[in-house]
């Protein structure tokens, strides 16, 4: 065989073993459309953050992609954890965000979780939250220590929703007497039947999504912080209480830290499984590039919701840490839970 002939061979073979024959993002991404599932209702911080990110990600990405939201809500988001582990599309063109407790509830041996949530593909968190629990100011109940003799009723959406879950662990553990009312859509509908008088309260709310979408609310006193719930106390709130300071055994602060992690990935972007890692990286990237967008910034500003960005292989660590925790405490846990 000839020099050159041996030579084009030899090239052919080795690009049909490797990526060579790959297609580039902006060929791909090109003329294409991508699609952000949202898996609360329109309304909410999760909705408020999607939108955001859909409006500007497109330029980030080579070919400039056209980007859609769209709503699928129920079950606080495990619909469409699942539709997004089992049906959705694995070529990069789809992606989504789910209520940030959603990805463990396998770990708590919720059998409607059809996923395993280490084998999503990060993309990021736009902001590392703190959430609370408030009381609706006409019910009377003003601090956290009332609520270990006085019953809230508290609107919820699934199990596998922080407004499920967090009033849930606090009863379990340090005696709140939190009465959970499940079936809302997602947390604009919460708000509406507090204004209604359905429910008294709402726990497991972020602290962000309450200042950016009633932000009269706290000045005209229509709600009482009782108490916040995270691994750290948000700056604004440094007189209200923090679940992990109320904590009295080291095996407590081990359920608050299981349970109260995912404050860090608050507003979680993911793609299914088995997306090319190239194009995982260009979303990861676009993410990034997007949260720090001074124009995606100036939106967020208006809406009065923090960035504080959380990059994508952070949050997969997270998550592989938090699936890491001793079986004892799991365990316990989601005895607590049921």
């Amino acid at each position: 065989m000839a020099p050159l002939t041996f030579l084009a061979s030899a090239i052919i073979v080795a690009c049909s073993l490797s990526p060579c024959h790959a297609q580039a993002p902006a060929d791909f991404y090109k003329g294409k459309t991508i699609e952000v599932y949202i898996g609360t209702s329109v309304g909410g911080g999760y909705d408020a953050y999607a939108r955001m990110l859909a409006r500007h990600l497109g330029k980030y990405i080579a070919g400039n992609p056209t980007v859609v939201p769209k709503n699928m809500e129920g079950g606080g988001g495990m619909r469409l954890a699942n539709f997004l582990y089992n049906a959705a599309p694995k070529d990069g063109l789809t992606f989504g965000t789910f209520n940030r407790g959603t990805g463990f509830d396998p770990l708590f041996g919720n059998r409607t979780a059809q996923f395993d949530a280490a084998k999503f593909n990060w993309l990021g968190s736009t902001n590392n939250e703190v959430s609370v629990c408030v009381a609706w100011h006409s019910h009377g109940i003003t601090t956290y220590q009332e609520m270990l003799s006085r019953e809230l009723v508290v609107g919820a959406s699934g199990p596998a929703a922080d407004t499920f879950q967090f009033p849930k662990i606090a009863n379990a553990v340090l005696g709140t007497r939190f009465k959970i009312i499940t079936g809302y859509p997602g947390g604009n509908d919460i708000d509406l039947a507090m204004e209604r008088g359905e429910v008294q309260g709402r726990c497991g709310w972020s602290f962000t999504s309450v200042k950016a979408t009633h932000p009269t609310w706290l000045p005209q006193k229509k709600i009482n912080i009782l108490f916040q719930m995270a691994l750290d106390k948000h700056p604004d709130l440094p007189e209200i209480p923090l679940i992990m300071e109320l904590a009295r055994t080291d095996e407590e602060r081990a359920i608050f830290k299981l349970i109260f992690g995912r404050q860090v990935m608050a507003w979680p972007f993911a793609t299914p499984p088995g997306v090319p890692a190239e194009r995982v990286a260009v979303l990861r990237k676009a993410f990034m590039d997007t949260v720090r967008d001074k124009d995606f910034l100036a939106d967020a500003a208006k809406g009065n919701f923090e960035v504080r960005p959380v990059a994508g292989e952070t949050v997969q660590a997270l998550v592989q840490d938090i699936y890491d925790t001793p079986a004892a405490i799991v365990q316990k846990t989601t005895r607590l839970l049921q």
